[in-house]
């Protein structure tokens, strides 16, 4: 096993092979409207001008940034990988810490470093990292688990500055990035519940109280932004909250798969609206099973019921609440995963008694995981790789046909894309985008 002052280079070093085949990688779909032809990230002035008027400012920041220092493709992809380097770093202190505190002292520096391992490599990540506009997540993750890692530090050693300053200053950070990072109050709120029972809830309040504030104050911000109010509009108009109930609880437990079997990855799943609760009986039990479980956890492991918890948390009330026209992405699983990737690691620990025998099976696992995520950052090489690709995983949906026959359209390859066209508008006839692309297609080749 490697030296713990190795860890850090080790890390970096896995992260950089295992995403050399995505360097050159071009900016793809959303990558154009976020990054390569948004006008508030062009220019220092364009950012300050947008400041105060848009969301996600910090990750514009980052955008802006890339651009005047060099806007060439591979600039983006080094700020990526060297955010998914950090995360994983992040990743290893805080196993560290849960293992101690969780009564598993002795294991926690190895299931520590194969845990970040497997964060590095797995597959389902490729949308956070190699998909340039997946910075949001990982960007956002970055400060949300810094966050979580100096509060721990804070509630330890009852350091005050971590508590009232540093801890919410990341928190702050992280909301800049994405605004579901607001739900770090909540976690925080796990943690004291299940890691200091016997704590008297004033004092909880008092460790707590400068995320609460800020919390309020930044869900205040939110809402005066009109263009949250134009998403959440959007976002209403699109489905009754108990029909997104439903969905959500049905995209949680494809995500679960992603997330224990990621041999799939997809960049646009295809995952029903659903509309009656008898569509989705497998999941309520698998989901009420879980919630029994977590109840029976929460006094007696709980490492197990704060991973369990943390992964609900993550997913489903922001989404139930919240209705996206996207009802699932796998970049979602870049902050939310990581406990499971933990547990996994402590289950093989736990249950091969044998040292070797415990690193040869992770090690299995991780060679596993790091073919699978070379071979999907190939399906990034071009918009036309990606998009066959997405149409390879689902064959029975609109969106992505259309979104090949476009790039298509772009590369020069016009009868290849009015295939697509036709494809999208065969599996749904009241497309009007593939509609539209196709009527603009033959229209220019008059």
């Amino acid at each position: 096993m490697i030296e713990r002052c190795h860890v850090p280079i080790v890390l970096l070093l896995v992260v950089f092979l295992l995403y050399s085949n995505a360097w050159f990688t071009p900016f793809q779909f959303d990558d154009y409207n976020v990054i390569v032809d948004a006008v508030g990230v062009s220019s220092w002035a364009a950012w300050w001008s947008d400041l105060g008027h848009g969301l996600r400012p910090l990750l514009k920041l980052t955008y802006t940034l890339n651009n005047n220092l060099d806007r060439a493709v591979w600039g983006f992809h080094l700020f990526n990988l060297l955010l998914h380097f950090v995360n994983a770093w992040l990743v290893y202190a805080l196993v560290q810490r849960l293992m101690i505190v969780s009564g598993h002292a002795e294991e926690s520096w190895a299931v520590a470093v194969w845990t970040a391992l497997l964060f590095i490599a797995h597959p389902p990540h490729t949308e956070a990292v190699t998909y340039l506009s997946g910075r949001s997540m990982s960007l956002m993750t970055c400060f949300y688990l810094a966050a979580l890692l100096v509060y721990m530090h804070g509630r330890e050693r009852a350091d005050q500055r971590a508590l009232y300053l540093y801890s919410p200053a990341l928190f702050l950070c992280a909301v800049a990035s994405k605004e579901t990072a607001l739900t770090l109050p909540a976690v925080l709120l796990i943690w004291e519940y299940l890691f200091y029972p016997n704590c008297d809830w004033r004092a909880r309040c008092r460790n707590m109280l400068a995320h609460l504030l800020l919390f309020l104050v930044l869900l205040l911000l939110l809402l005066m932004q009109q263009r949250y109010w134009q998403m959440l509009a959007f976002s209403v108009n699109l489905h009754d909250w108990t029909v997104n109930l439903y969905t959500q609880l049905h995209a949680m437990s494809y995500l679960l798969g992603q997330a224990l079997l990621p041999w799939d990855t997809n960049i646009d799943p295809d995952i029903p609206i659903l509309y009656e609760i008898s569509a989705v009986w497998p999941d309520l039990l698998l989901w009420l099973g879980v919630s029994l479980w977590l109840a029976w956890l929460s006094r007696r492991e709980r490492l197990w019921a704060f991973a369990l918890l943390w992964w609900v948390l993550q997913l489903l009330p922001l989404y139930v609440f919240l209705p996206r026209l996207d009802v699932v992405n796998d970049r979602q699983l870049y902050l939310a995963d990581w406990p499971l990737l933990l547990l996994l690691v402590w289950s093989v620990y736990s249950q091969l008694k044998h040292v070797t025998a415990s690193r040869m099976a992770l090690l299995a696992i991780f060679l596993c995981c790091a073919i699978l995520t070379w071979f999907r950052n190939a399906d990034y090489s071009s918009e036309v790789a990606l998009w066959q690709a997405t149409v390879r995983a689902s064959p029975n949906k609109a969106r992505p046909q259309n979104n090949l026959g476009y790039a298509y359209f772009l590369s020069g390859q016009t009868a290849e894309a009015e295939q697509a066209y036709l494809a999208a508008l065969r599996i749904d006839k009241n497309y009007w985008r593939a509609e539209n692309n196709l009527i603009r297609l033959r229209e220019n080749r008059q």
